[in-house]
């Protein structure tokens, strides 16, 4: 990248304003033309890129094992002769329990090359769930032809409780079988009648309520979302992107967007064992040190990691920035110090800043669907529609809802007809639940910023909305390093509680916690402008929150209701008079 190129990320948009008091934002350039399907990127890759590593993956903590571009077609053949030989189609798809794997690669690709879909389910619900019940909704709905876990002694006593009887369950010891298939007409027959509109992945959503959503995603949501990643960073079409990620395939981000990614444009995807968690992230600072990425995904907690070993450790600095042309956080707000942390360390580096971007999307938007414009990027932003996407910002509970359409957008869930029917307005568009704001009301060509979720929003005893996201990003802030997130009570009551989420390693061996989180309530105190954004009181959760109850999604955000509803007991304490020895207290509150 040169110092003359483009600013990357949001291209110009169309701003309509309505009568109704929606706003209309449309990107001025057209979406450029992509493929039927997302195999015709690995076919023209394999024919002109043969050699090129395609996905790679460390063995037994060891050397990695690569797969080009050129074998990768050759397995795909064979794998997708074998899912046809065993019926699968879309009434009877190809469903995942277990995580990333080489394998899992090669048949999601080897179905979506013969027209089956693919299901990869949370391996939270097989190995972390005490019930199963969010499995055996999974599968119910699914009615898989045939299930893949990649260990199968892991996921035994799952299997023996959840899969209904007659589904076949192949694990990494029947794969060296399969590939060994021999492909017949019958495979290119097959993917010669791939529809755009037919079904590709689905995909569950937990959402805030109830058992989890299949999100259809069609051939044409998966190969029209990478064209607009393309043209929001052309340098991806210049130079085949090399990634390191350790995103989850059972997600969208990982397994459309990022995965996606490499494949579309003749990159490299390497895959991380590593996580950003306590004793997992020495993993990934060992393959940083071998692989010099141009885009680096994360989330924040994974920067914050970053951040402490690249100022100590010299070579992986200069590894790391060497090839980098930009940053990418997701799933929450980055703090600002770790932003500036990161832009002093490229700046001592390379000489310039290296572009940090986010956005908006979700599973139902394959996901990429908001993007910040380099220029105003910044914590909180998430910036302006995609080339192909119409956003509607519409007036919702005082606030503005987004809701957008597009070829990217989901037609809706699996085998769900009232969710379908809900999720989208009279207009068509598919409504997030995400409030925006502009960046600056004086010009809304800078784009927007998150404004919470309007199913979060509550309001006190005085009648007084409450804006639970952007105050959450705030309290987290302000208590930092030493929570990692909140849950904000006060519905129906005359003053804010929050309950935290302590950061277990900052808060060790700290004797004086309980002041110092005062004191960071005392300070966000200062600039609070009413009872709505000022918590009086706050207590440390001492137990972990609950999958099965609800109280997080597997990909691990918060559901704000179900925790309130969990934790009744705990709120009542909260705003107990006299409080407890283990409640925070900013000032006396009433209930």
């Amino acid at each position: 990248m040169s110092a003359a190129r483009p600013p990357m990320g949001a291209a110009p948009v169309q701003i309509e304003k309505r009568a109704d008091g929606a706003v209309l934002v449309t990107p001025l350039p057209r979406l450029g033309a992509y493929p039927r399907s997302m195999t015709e990127r690995l076919a023209h890759y394999a024919a002109t890129a043969p050699d090129r590593t395609l996905i790679a993956q460390r063995q037994g903590g060891g050397d990695w094992l690569r797969i080009t571009y050129a074998e990768a077609w050759r397995r795909v053949q064979a794998l997708g002769q074998a899912l046809l030989d065993r019926g699968l189609s879309a009434e009877r798809p190809l469903v995942f329990l277990s995580g990333n794997c080489l394998d899992q690669a090669m048949l999601t690709l080897a179905a979506l090359h013969v027209g089956v879909p693919v299901a990869p389910v949370s391996p939270a619900y097989s190995l972390l769930a005490r019930d199963f019940a969010k499995l055996r909704h999974c599968l119910a709905l699914l009615t898989p032809g045939l299930i893949f876990a990649n260990d199968g002694a892991r996921f035994a006593e799952a299997i023996a409780g959840a899969v209904p009887a007659g589904i076949e369950v192949l694990t990494a010891a029947e794969m060296p079988a399969l590939l060994a298939t021999t492909p017949t007409d019958s495979v290119a027959q097959a993917a010669a009648a791939v529809q755009p509109d037919d079904v590709a992945k689905i995909l569950f959503t937990s959402g805030s309520t109830g058992q989890p959503k299949g999100v259809v995603n069609t051939h044409r949501m998966l190969c029209s979302n990478q064209q607009m990643l393309r043209e929001a960073f052309p340098f991806v079409a210049e130079e085949p992107p090399v990634l390191l990620d350790w995103l989850p395939w059972h997600h969208t981000f990982g397994g459309n967007h990022n995965f996606g990614l490499a494949l579309y444009n003749g990159g490299s995807f390497y895959m991380d064992d590593g996580r950003p968690v306590p004793g997992g992230y020495a993993e990934t600072l060992r393959n940083l040190a071998e692989i010099s990425t141009s885009i680096h995904f994360n989330v924040p907690r994974g920067f914050e990691e970053l951040v402490h070993h690249l100022q100590q450790d010299a070579a992986l600095r200069r590894r790391f920035f060497a090839k980098l042309h930009m940053m990418f956080y997701s799933a929450a707000g980055l703090p600002q110090h770790i932003w500036n942390a990161l832009d002093a360390l490229a700046l001592a580096e390379r000489g310039r800043r290296i572009p940090m971007f986010t956005g908006l999307g979700a599973t139902e938007t394959a996901p990429f669907c908001l993007i910040v414009r380099e220029e105003f990027s910044e914590s909180g932003a998430v910036g302006l529609p995609a080339p192909g996407i119409a956003l509607k910002l519409a007036p919702v509970a005082g606030k503005m809802e987004a809701r957008v359409k597009g070829p990217s957008i989901t037609p809706g869930y699996w085998r769900n007809p009232e969710a379908t029917a809900a999720a989208f307005d009279d207009e068509g568009f598919y409504k997030f639940g995400d409030a925006l704001v502009p960046l600056d009301p004086e010009d809304l060509h800078k784009g927007f910023r998150f404004d919470g979720r309007i199913t979060e929003d509550f309001k006190m005893a005085t009648g007084t909305w409450v804006s639970v996201g952007p105050l959450r990003a705030k309290l987290v802030a302000a208590l930092a390093p030493y929570v990692k997130d909140a849950v904000i009570a006060g519905q129906d009551r005359d003053a804010l509680a929050a309950i935290l989420l302590p950061e277990r390693e900052a808060c060790a061996g700290v004797t004086d916690l309980p002041a110092r989180l005062e004191a960071g309530l005392a300070q966000l105190a200062e600039s609070a402008t009413g009872s709505s954004n000022r918590i009086t009181r706050a207590v440390l959760l001492d137990a972990p929150l609950s999958l099965d109850a609800g109280e997080i999604t597997d990909k691990g955000s918060i559901n704000q209701r179900a925790v309130l509803t969990q934790r009744a007991a705990l709120v009542e304490r909260l705003y107990a008079d006299p409080p407890g020895p283990d409640i925070i207290c900013l000032a006396e509150i009433t209930a």
